[in-house]
């Protein structure tokens, strides 16, 4: 398998989860690597491998749940458990007999946290691991340690002047190579592109029809190719639908679907009494930019030519970026964005216990004061909650501007962050 080749950092979540959790549900979207990762810490210790992409398995445990999971092994892998729904009540009743840690590793590419009944039946029993596409530190194999320095005010680079790489083309590179495993081991744009396409078909074809009745099912690559060209912007569902001879409502439960599968999600507005005027409307991010990329037909040439295509596509890589951080942090981050009817704004607010950080994103490679302006608001807005400001731009070196204001290279998130191959 192609993402064998680099290490989750999410690996130590999931072997610190299986020391004192019954059942370790790790879901996320299909081939961003969820059964790599469970064969890699199940495999060491001897679990047994079940798919339900094996239609024998699927019909066998869709006949008979119950006698299906009291003849499982004690300790199970059940890969794409979001295609027999029906498991979720054995395996509660399974576990209520038997509560040893460690018992089931499931995988699933459908967020259960949606489908409430599935989700309440394993309260307190299961731990859930959201798995992300890869993050450039781990393609890089180097831990980073951008939220520790972000909520200690500390980029002590500042005064030591050390140099960051300049990205330049190269990122638009990265943000059209994604951070699918598959996607990534092809060694060109048009392979790559070639993966996606299929991918959304696998997609529509399989995992769609599994949770939901979808009438119109050529409607939805349409309704994720529009949201793509929306990422990073304010959601608005009038505007998705209007291009479809749909009802608003019904857009609405196509989206959530796509939601529901992990290729779209919402960042929620944030919110303060000090502050008047507020926009309370979420924004919507793709999950990935090379899916993103390809949905639209952009390869790297023609981002770094669209310089306004290249700076939204760029806030939602580096928004998933920081995503996929936090998944290995170790106090819980919530992620909002902030605007007000004057149009000033923080592209990602995070808050940690009651600590506030801003961080602002431009593909430029210089900043001056004014890129300060939505995050000198949220600090006069936190006040003493305040931890710091941060403006990602693609420069060489970290510079301070003012108390607890930084300008911060990109390459700050994966210091080796290696240009894609071409041939």
């Amino acid at each position: 398998m192609a993402n064998a080749l680099y290490q989750r950092f999410t690996q130590e979540i999931l072997h610190e989860a299986l020391q004192d959790t019954p059942v370790v549900l790790i879901h996320g979207s299909r081939q961003c690597g969820k059964t790599t990762l469970a064969h890699s810490v199940g495999g060491k210790l001897g679990y047994h491998y079940i798919t339900f992409d094996d239609d024998n398995q699927l019909q066998a445990a869709k006949a008979d749940p119950i006698g299906f999971v009291q003849g499982l092994p004690e300790h199970t892998i059940l890969d794409e458990i979001q295609r027999t729904p029906e498991l979720f009540t054995a395996i509660k009743a399974s576990v209520d007999q038997n509560r040893k840690p460690g018992r089931f590793i499931l995988t699933g590419s459908a967020n259960v946290l949606l489908l409430p009944k599935l989700a309440d039946s394993l309260a307190g029993r299961m731990e859930i691991i959201h798995l992300r596409p890869l993050a450039q530190a781990e393609i890089t194999g180097l831990k980073p340690t951008f939220f520790q320095q972000l909520f200690s005010a500390d980029f002590s680079a500042a005064t030591s002047k050390q140099k960051y790489l300049r990205l330049g083309e190269s990122l638009a590179k990265l943000i059209c190579m994604g951070g699918y495993p598959a996607a990534i081991a092809r060694n060109n744009e048009k392979r790559r592109n070639a993966w996606y396409r299929d991918y959304i078909t696998t997609i529509i074809q399989r995992d769609v029809q599994d949770i939901a009745s979808i009438r119109n099912l050529d409607t939805l690559p349409k309704l994720l190719t529009l949201a793509a060209s929306q990422t990073a912007r304010l959601f608005n569902a009038a505007d998705l639908a209007s291009p479809f001879s749909i009802s608003r409502p019904t857009i609405r439960e196509y989206l959530t679907v796509l939601e529901q599968i992990f290729l779209i999600e919402q960042l929620q507005p944030w919110h303060s009494n000090r502050l008047s005027r507020l926009i309370k409307t979420p924004k919507m991010h793709l999950t990935d930019t090379g899916l993103a990329c390809s949905l639209m037909g952009v390869n790297s040439q023609t981002l770094w030519q669209d310089k306004t295509l290249l700076g939204q596509l760029l806030e939602t890589f580096i928004y998933q970026e920081i995503r996929k951080h936090a998944d290995w942090h170790d106090e819980e981050l919530k992620f909002y964005h902030f605007r007000n009817k004057d149009k000033v704004e923080v592209d990602i607010i995070i808050e940690q216990s009651r600590q506030i950080a801003g961080i602002e994103i431009k593909a430029a490679a210089s900043v001056t004061q004014s890129d300060f302006k939505g995050l000198n608001k949220l600090k006069d807005a936190c006040s003493e909650q305040f931890a710091a400001g941060v403006v990602f731009y693609d420069g060489e070196t970290i510079l301070p501007f003012g108390e607890k204001l930084f300008a911060v290279p990109i390459s700050l998130l994966s210091p080796k962050t290696p240009e894609a191959k071409e041939k």
